[in-house]
C-alpha cells in the first residue's frame, strides 16, 4: 500500500481500451473475470427508487433461481460487446445494463418481507400499485384524491390510508414531488418554463415556479443554471 501506485490500467479504461487485465500474485493462479459497470440517474430532487433501495444490493447465483440463465446471457452479451466494439455498441451496453438492473430490482422486490413499507412495497401492493401507475402515466392530469380513488376502484379513505402507510407520503404530496422530479430533468434541456409547467400539470409558469421553489428549495431558473455548470 506504500508503493507508488500504477495508474496505467486506469488510464486504459478511460481511453476505452477494455477489458483491462490486472496481474496480481504472480503465476499459477486461477483466472478471475470481474465485469464492472455503472448506471447514472437523477438523484435529486426526488427519486423514489433510489430512496427505496438499500445502499448495497447483492443477488447471488443461488438466489436468482430460474432467472440465473437470463442474467448470465446478459453478462455474456455485455462482455462480448466490450471486447469487440461494433457500431451501436454503446447503445447495446446501455440497454443491457438497464435490463440487468431492472431484473435485479425485481428480484429484490420479490424477496421483500410482508409488512415492509416504502415505495417498492407500494408498487407490489395491488391497490397502491395501480395508483402509482396512474400518477406516473399521467403526471399532468388534474388529479384529485377522489378521482384517483375512483380510477383504482377504492374508497377515498381506503386509498389515502393505504398509500400513506406504504409509500409514507399522501398521494397528492407524492404526485407533487414526482412532478418536480420530471421538471428538474426537463430543466436540463431547452424547454421553456411555460412548456415545462404544462408538461407537469401547472396552468401557468408562475404557479409552477412557486411550487418548484417550495418543494425543491430553489427557483427553476436557479436549478437550470446550476445544472448547466455541473
Amino acid at each position: 500500500m506504500r508503493g507508488t501506485p500504477d495508474l496505467e490500467r486506469h488510464k486504459q479504461a478511460a481511453l476505452g481500451r477494455l477489458p483491462v487485465r490486472v496481474d496480481l500474485g504472480g503465476s499459477g493462479f486461477e483466472k478471475t473475470n470481474l465485469v464492472c459497470g455503472f448506471l447514472a440517474c437523477d438523484a435529486r430532487p426526488f427519486n423514489p427508487l433510489l430512496t427505496a433501495l438499500p445502499r448495497t444490493l447483492v443477488v447471488r447465483a443461488a438466489d436468482a433461481g430460474s432467472y440465473k440463465q437470463m442474467l448470465d446471457h446478459f453478462v455474456d452479451a455485455a462482455v462480448a460487446e466490450s471486447r469487440a466494439p461494433r457500431p451501436g455498441g454503446d447503445a447495446m451496453l446501455a440497454r443491457l445494463s438497464e435490463v440487468m438492473f431492472v431484473e435485479l430490482v425485481r428480484q429484490y422486490v420479490a424477496g421483500l418481507e410482508p409488512g415492509r413499507t416504502g415505495w417498492l412495497s407500494g408498487l407490489r401492493d395491488e391497490l397502491v400499485g395501480r395508483a402509482l401507475a396512474l400518477l406516473h402515466a399521467k403526471p399532468a392530469h388534474d388529479w384529485t384524491l377522489d378521482g384517483l380513488s375512483r380510477d383504482v376502484g377504492a374508497s377515498r379513505s381506503a386509498l389515502a390510508e393505504r398509500f400513506a402507510a406504504l409509500v409514507e407520503v399522501p398521494p397528492m404530496q407524492y404526485l407533487a414531488q414526482w412532478r418536480m422530479q420530471l421538471a428538474a430533468s426537463m430543466l436540463t434541456g431547452p424547454a421553456t418554463l411555460a412548456q415545462i409547467a404544462g408538461e407537469v400539470g401547472y396552468g401557468s409558469e408562475a404557479a409552477f415556479s412557486r411550487a418548484f421553489k417550495k418543494i425543491v428549495g430553489v427557483a427553476p431558473a436557479g436549478w437550470r443554471a446550476r445544472a448547466r455548470t455541473t
